[in-house]
């Protein structure tokens, strides 16, 4: 259905290719500065909401990095990437793998926060941003090679 959305809304692959880059760059930036926005994290109405919501079972605090715009664009990108359905389902399976990952992290997360601390987790998101921010420079020259901007740079 995504790319049947796409196209009607007139969205080349290329573009989302590029704003799904974007996005992630600005997520990985903000990691490595360890800087926070609302791409990252919940804003002040949401905080308020929290606090007067009775029904706890979307829990805004851990969403905007699970499911929020920097994954779900890197989602969308690997399943428009994979060429075939053996690729589309190790997509899949690999999303169920870290889905399981994150589970095992959120309850270990006191644990884990004592094991590293607070110095340790900031190196740990740093690195991560940094890769991060590698994956997403690769989706935006990728974006922009497939719109035909420029030519493609062949290596030897």
């Amino acid at each position: 259905l995504g790319e049947a959305l796409l196209s009607v809304l007139g969205i080349s692959m290329a573009s989302l290719r590029t704003a799904g880059g974007i996005i992630l760059l600005l997520i990985g930036i903000e990691m490595v500065f360890a800087r926070t926005s609302g791409a990252s994290s919940t804003t002040e109405l949401e905080d308020e909401e929290t606090q007067e919501r009775q029904d706890v079972s979307v829990f805004p605090m851990a969403l905007p990095l699970i499911a929020g715009p920097g994954s779900m664009g890197a989602v969308m990108l690997m399943m428009a990437h994979a060429s075939d359905i053996y690729q589309q389902a190790t997509v899949v399976v690999c999303i169920l793998a870290i889905m399981i990952l994150t589970l095992v992290c959120l309850f270990a997360a006191t644990p884990i926060t004592r094991l590293l601390g607070v110095t340790g987790m900031h190196v740990i998101m740093r690195v991560m941003g940094v890769l991060l921010c590698a994956l997403a420079v690769q989706f935006i020259f990728d974006g922009i090679i497939e719109s035909g901007l420029l030519a493609p740079v062949h290596q030897e």
